[in-house]
């Protein structure tokens, strides 16, 4: 049996999530990552998708989050996230929202390095969108 640890989901609105869970499955920005108990410390940024968490009683549920970062320890992980919310919770219209808003700020983005950032984004943001919408 996998040992607990402690998982804390923040999003500047709210504490979305305190407890101890078996495993969490984060969207890092290098790629996906499952943190479990005694995880070598670890900071790493993170990327629009979904965050899956395994509760100690294995309960399994799915956060919607736009970016931030993560810090992991040996005993707890936690994620503060830019924006975040439940997958149940989740408009449909958000993500196609969040793209066209993206999409705006492209067209009147001048720096090459600013507009490669919002075209990457807005690419993870449809990825998402498949993703949400097939569950």
């Amino acid at each position: 049996m996998a040992d607990n640890f402690n998982f804390e989901l923040v999003s500047p609105e709210r504490l979305l999530l305190s407890e101890m869970v078996t495993e969490v499955v984060i969207p890092a920005t290098e790629g996906e990552m499952t943190v479990m108990a005694h995880h070598a410390p670890t900071m790493t940024t993170i990327k629009p998708g979904v965050v899956s968490v395994r509760s100690a009683s294995g309960k399994k549920q799915d956060y919607v989050v736009f970016g931030g970062f993560a810090d992991i320890l040996p005993t707890g992980c936690t994620l503060l996230a830019e924006s975040a919310v439940p997958v149940e919770e989740l408009h449909k219209d958000e993500l196609t929202r969040r793209i066209e808003a993206a999409r705006k700020e492209l067209e009147h983005a001048e720096l090459h390095e600013h507009k490669s950032k919002l075209e990457h984004f807005i690419m993870e943001l449809t990825h998402l969108r498949g993703i949400v919408q097939q569950d």
